[in-house]
């Protein structure tokens, strides 16, 4: 019996009594979407105008044709989230080939770091890999150095360490901040918040407190998620407002679903890092429990949530959905709220089966998505099929259903 059937035969046996409350199919679709992503990584380098494929750089000339073939190699912070949830279904599974993957993905882009550098020097920003040098926005380095600070554990490197440093350096000494230190960046306004940036900061910034033994990184992680908490957070209806401008001291008009997951991500996160008798424990997962009241307001009778989360009549979109049960599993299965809330994520898990394919595809995944000032930009944002931006937190979302539906057995 291979490590896979051996975590999942007690599951079986659940099936077998009449005992499990969700379809072992759901299950059995977060290996397919893991799968399919390892099927579609080439780890090769592309010569965009000759197509020609070469395994890594060395002897190439320093020129604009040549970059990294497969998305899931790239430094952008989609990966930094899928290399976290390749690790995590690698523990819950036994299956090694998971983690191995994350750590492949890693290495890979570290070994040929030398190459990209000289094309960064000579001009050639190409999209692929400018993010590493740049480090001009949190979403430059700080999920990627999350995932990479995971890997780390695994795969100790002198280069990632310094890495690491640069990036804690950056986060914490050179990005944009509002006065009280609350993250912001330059557009599409001058010094406006984004929701987003909570997660491209907290998670890296506990992560760094615990590998350095430093609480200034905690404290500037809870600093941060109490203020996005201030600045954004509706209280009438529960929601995260996508923005905030600072200049006039408004919020942007979406409650976006996606800036929400990575919020709530955020908030599970920072917790899940947080000591046991840390004074501020109990106020984040008070933060953290409003949220998950709000969104549980807005859920469809699907189990899904919108594009607009108060909105009913945009989509129903996966990758909200995926980070909304990850978080509710998440805080269910860590006892910090009551087991009551579990039934949001089984509900939401429901319906996020039914948007991934058989061949391990998932359906209605947001694109990348800026800030506007009219609600039409958000509901027209395309949903497409397994877009990147979703699938490490679909994958987060599938690991915690199946600690989340064997705990409530």
């Amino acid at each position: 019996m291979n490590n896979t059937l051996k975590f999942f035969f007690p599951l079986f046996l659940s099936i077998l009594c009449g005992n499990i409350t969700l379809a072992q199919s759901n299950y059995d679709k977060i290996f397919k979407v893991a799968d399919n992503i390892i099927e579609n990584t080439s780890f090769k380098i592309i010569d965009t105008e000759t197509k020609k494929l070469y395994d890594c750089t060395e002897g190439l000339p320093v020129s604009k044709n040549y970059r990294i073939e497969s998305p899931y190699n790239m430094w952008h912070y989609w990966n930094g989230v899928l290399a976290i949830g390749m690790i995590q279904l690698s523990e819950i599974s036994g299956n090694e080939k998971y983690k191995e993957y994350a750590l492949k993905n890693y290495d890979f882009i570290f070994d040929n770091l030398d190459y990209f550098g000289k094309q960064y020097n000579a001009g050639i920003h190409d999209i692929s890999i400018y993010q590493y040098f740049e480090m001009g926005l949190l979403d430059h380095c700080g999920a990627m150095s999350s995932g990479l600070y995971d890997v780390s554990k695994f795969d100790a490197k002198k280069e990632y360490d310094t890495y690491l440093d640069r990036a804690i350096n950056y986060v914490a000494n050179k990005e944009i901040r509002l006065e009280d230190g609350t993250f912001v960046r330059k557009k599409p306004r001058e010094m406006t918040l984004w929701a987003d940036d909570l997660y491209m900061g907290v998670p890296f910034l506990a992560r760094m407190a615990l590998k350095t033994g430093d609480s200034k990184y905690l404290d500037d992680a809870i600093v941060q998620v109490k203020n996005f908490n201030k600045y954004l957070f509706n209280q009438n209806n529960g929601l995260y407002y996508h923005c905030y401008y600072s200049d006039n001291k408004q919020n942007g008009v979406a409650h976006w679903g996606r800036c929400n997951g990575w919020v709530i991500m955020s908030e599970v996160e920072l917790i899940n890092l947080l000591p046991e008798n840390h004074p501020e424990r109990n106020a984040l997962i008070n933060i953290l429990e409003k949220h998950i009241i709000g969104i549980s307001r807005h859920q469809d009778i699907s189990g899904m949530w919108h594009q607009l989360i108060d909105k009913p009549d945009s989509y129903l979109e996966s990758s909200a959905t995926a980070m909304f049960i990850y978080g509710v599993a998440k805080a269910v299965n860590e006892g910090w709220i009551n087991q009551s809330y579990a039934s949001i994520a089984f509900s939401g898990w429901s319906g996020l089966g039914k948007k991934i394919t058989e061949e391990g595809l998932v359906e209605n995944i947001c694109v990348g998505t800026g800030i506007k000032d009219d609600i039409q930009y958000y509901y027209n944002r395309k949903k497409e099929l397994n877009d990147i931006h979703g699938l490490g937190a679909i994958i987060l979302a599938g690991v915690e259903m199946m600690k989340l539906d064997i705990k409530t057995k």
